[in-house]
Formats: C-alpha cells, sequence, structure tokens
C-alpha cells in the first residue's frame, strides 16, 4: 500500500508543478504536514543539498521520501512516479506542437501558466525563509537575527555585478564555513 501511496503523490506532484524543481516546493511542504516520510526542516535541508548536487529538488526529494518509507524499492517508485507525468507530457507535446506551437489559446495558455509558477516559486522561498529565519522554542517564535543577517548579507554581496560571476559552489562553500563559525 506504501508504494501505491508513493506513487499516487509523486505522480500528482510531477503533473502539477509545471516550472520545474522549485516548483515542487509548495506541493513537497504539502506532503510534510500529511506523512512522515520528512520533515519540513529536513526539505529546507535537502533544498541546500539540492542546489549543490545534480538534479533537481523534487528528484532529490522524492528519492528521499521514497527511501524514508519503503527503502529503495520506494525511492524507484517516488522517483519514476514524479518523472513519469513529465516524460508523457513532453511526448504527447513534441507529437502535436509543431502543429500548435503559433495557435492563440496555446499561446494564451503559456502565458497564463508564467505567473502561476512564478507564484509558486515565491511560496516556496516564502516558506524556506520561514525555516531558516524563524526559530521557535519553549513555545515562543523569535527571528534568528544571525541567520538573517548571513541572508541579507548573501543577498547583498550577490548584487556585485563581479560576485554574481562566481561559482555557485564558492557560495555554497562560504554558507557551509559561515554556517560552522556561527554554530560553535
Amino acid at each position: 500500500m506504501i508504494y501505491l501511496t508513493l506513487a499516487i503523490e509523486f505522480f500528482k506532484i510531477g503533473l502539477f508543478s509545471i516550472g520545474g524543481g522549485m516548483a515542487t516546493l509548495p506541493f513537497l511542504m504539502d506532503l510534510t504536514t500529511r506523512y512522515d516520510w520528512y520533515t519540513a526542516s529536513v526539505l529546507a535541508n535537502m533544498v541546500a543539498i539540492s542546489e549543490s548536487t545534480p538534479g533537481p529538488v523534487g528528484i532529490n526529494m522524492a528519492t528521499y521520501a521514497g527511501y524514508n518509507a519503503a527503502g529503495v524499492p520506494g525511492a524507484i517508485v517516488a522517483t519514476l512516479s514524479l518523472t513519469a507525468p513529465a516524460l508523457i507530457i513532453i511526448v504527447i507535446i513534441a507529437r502535436f506542437l509543431e502543429n500548435f506551437s503559433e495557435n492563440p489559446t496555446v499561446k494564451a495558455v503559456f502565458y497564463g501558466i508564467r505567473p502561476t509558477v512564478a507564484a509558486l516559486i515565491g511560496y516556496a522561498v516564502w516558506e524556506l525563509l520561514k525555516i531558516a529565519l524563524i526559530s521557535t522554542a519553549g513555545g515562543t517564535t523569535r527571528i534568528d537575527y544571525t541567520s538573517l543577517l548571513i541572508c541579507l548579507g548573501a543577498f547583498g554581496l550577490l548584487q556585485v555585478k563581479q560576485l554574481k560571476k562566481l561559482h555557485p559552489l564558492v557560495w555554497i562553500a562560504a554558507g557551509a564555513v559561515i554556517g560552522i563559525v556561527f554554530r560553535m
């Protein structure tokens, strides 16, 4: 039964998360409330790891959640279920897109999808910011000012043209070093 649940949940995510890996985040956050496959904190960590490893966050999370729920077979089921809708849709689109690429209705559909995907990604960023910057301890919620300063500092540095050219691994390594220094 767990394999069927994994297949259905991740097939739905793959079907409706148009826009890439980051668009899967709201759906993945929803799973944290309904299943014990992973927590919101684990999801935030997985996003950080996924951004530094090959493969989109959705695939990595599907594999992780499937493995947590049912071992290697669960990981395979969840990963294949997440990718199946994209494969099916791409095959169908490739078959018919040539005939419909200039169709005004098709153009209008994609015009409407773009802002929706932007909203989904914005929501995911908001949720990740809450996880990264707000801590709850002893029933009180407070802003983690150290994390906020690190976040604002990194954002500010990314506005400098020369620093934008740095490889993402440099930023990830710097973040890891800062995390180690501030948690010691």
